[in-house]
């Protein structure tokens, strides 16, 4: 029986294989052609840093950028090659790099950037939830790891379902999440609404602003939330109009971890980290 399952397992993986040259359209609507496996690759975001890594493509990693910082024991190893607003473009250069990761924002112009150096680059990130698998799935068509990617991804929604099976039945709580005091804040559709609306929680975002919105003050105040997360609770009790709200009254006001906010701010595999610990925030009494 052994012979036979190892010739099944051979050719599962051959199937999974990526096939090169591959081509394919990032989220900039450039068209990229990889002529063959890429062994030399730079990403410019932690979540797609910790992407290659669950992949099991660190070994491929060359350099990162400045915040990647999990998991420490692999990253902590490698080069930092700035960030996508301030890249150390020269060392990206001499570190020869097969295939850069990086994001969509045109504001950063990163992509174009890399590209005009020459160098082949992948722009693109997920915003919403469903967005993080299929970058995930995409990453590992790039890298050719897709078989790691769909146990990844399998996995990750496994944990994902039995974690919100554990608030069904409680009551929808109403949450203001803050990204940045700006106040920039997340609308229902973006990654990290869908994970407050798994947790039992309801963004008080409405989603005609947007994923990621700057907003105005004023909403905050007048949606009244029950629950506020990513302010202290000292910071909390000094804005204008926030003593009167809910979540202050009655010491609802959570400012996660750092661990918790890395996990939270990135669209990668520790979405289940982030969703935990939103139901600890949003239904402490969930078991």
């Amino acid at each position: 029986m052994r012979p036979l399952f190892l010739a099944a397992f051979a050719l599962a993986s051959a199937a999974a294989a990526t096939k090169y040259p591959l081509t394919i359209t990032d989220d900039l609507g450039r068209t990229i052609t990889l002529k063959s496996e890429p062994k030399r690759i730079i990403t410019m975001l932690p979540s797609h840093t910790e992407t290659m890594i669950a992949l099991g493509a660190a070994d491929k990693l060359i350099a990162v950028d400045r915040y990647s910082n999990y998991p420490a024991a692999v990253v902590d190893k490698l080069p930092k090659v700035g960030s996508a607003f301030s890249p150390d473009l020269e060392k990206i250069v001499a570190l020869k790099p097969d295939l850069i990761l990086a994001d969509e924002s045109k504001s950063s112009k990163l992509t174009a950037r890399l590209e005009a150096a020459g160098l082949t680059v992948y722009g693109g990130t997920g915003q919403t939830y469903n967005e993080v698998f299929e970058k995930i799935a995409t990453i590992g068509k790039l890298v050719n790891r897709e078989a790691a990617a769909t146990r990844l991804t399998t996995s990750m929604r496994a944990e994902l379902n039995t974690l919100q099976k554990s608030v069904v039945g409680l009551p929808k709580v109403s949450v203001y999440y803050e990204v940045d005091p700006a106040p920039y804040s997340v609308g229902p559709n973006s990654f990290i609404g869908t994970l407050i609306t798994k947790a039992g929680g309801q963004t008080i975002i409405p989603a005609a602003l947007g994923d990621f919105p700057k907003i105005d003050p004023e909403l905050i105040v007048k949606s009244a939330p029950r629950v506020v997360i990513g302010v202290t609770p000292d910071d909390a009790k000094k804005r204008p109009g926030w003593a009167a709200l809910p979540a202050v009254r009655n010491g609802r006001v959570y400012k996660p971890t750092d661990e918790e906010r890395d996990a939270l701010s990135r669209p990668g595999p520790r979405l289940p980290v982030a969703l935990r610990a939103l139901i600890k925030m949003i239904h402490p009494e969930a078991k």
